[in-house]
């Protein structure tokens, strides 16, 4: 039943679909361990990466560090718009990977900074692909 459950997991692409999936568990076998609870965060910032085209996202108590598959972002202008609006938050190293800076001391913080960020992200490469 667990590698089944697993299986349907690594399926899951939408947000959406992964707080389904959180409450089946929860009507299934009761309130979620917080390794459960991560798992699910952690899915959700991989369906998110795919989408941003994001290879590579290291998150830590200063910020993040993001690098694009192939150095590419389907929407290259909004992410220097982005960039920019940051400010001193923000800046693109010489090996092309972006890095923001936020103070994230708990693990918890960068799970949901890491996540906004992202979202951001889908959504200015979403916008290239409407318009």
């Amino acid at each position: 039943m667990r590698l089944g459950l697993y299986r349907r997991l690594a399926d899951l692409e939408d947000e959406r679909d992964i707080d389904a999936f959180g409450a089946e568990l929860t009507d299934r076998f009761g309130k979620l361990p917080e390794e459960v609870e991560h798992l699910l965060k952690i899915v959700a910032i991989k369906g998110l990466c795919r989408r941003a085209n994001v290879e590579k996202i290291d998150a830590g108590p200063k910020g993040v560090v993001l690098s694009f598959r192939d150095n590419t972002f389907a929407n290259p202008d909004a992410l220097v718009a982005f960039i920019r609006d940051q400010g001193p938050g923000a800046r693109v190293r010489p090996d092309m990977k972006v890095v923001l800076f936020q103070d994230w001391p708990q693990p918890e913080q960068r799970l949901k900074g890491t996540t906004l960020i992202l979202r951001r992200l889908v959504n200015l490469a979403e916008q290239k692909k409407a318009a």
